[in-house]
């Protein structure tokens, strides 16, 4: 379980520095929730 917080932590970092709009805001977090989700798979 703690791995999967410390993966989740490190893949938002560049996510959240990529994106410049609310929509892309948007699309970061999905992508963000799809890989964590397919981890836990």
């Amino acid at each position: 379980m703690k791995r999967i917080v410390v993966f989740s932590l490190i893949a938002l970092l560049p996510l959240i520095s990529a994106c410049n709009t609310i929509k892309g805001v948007g699309k970061d977090i999905t992508s963000v929730g799809n890989a964590m989700e397919n981890a836990t798979k």
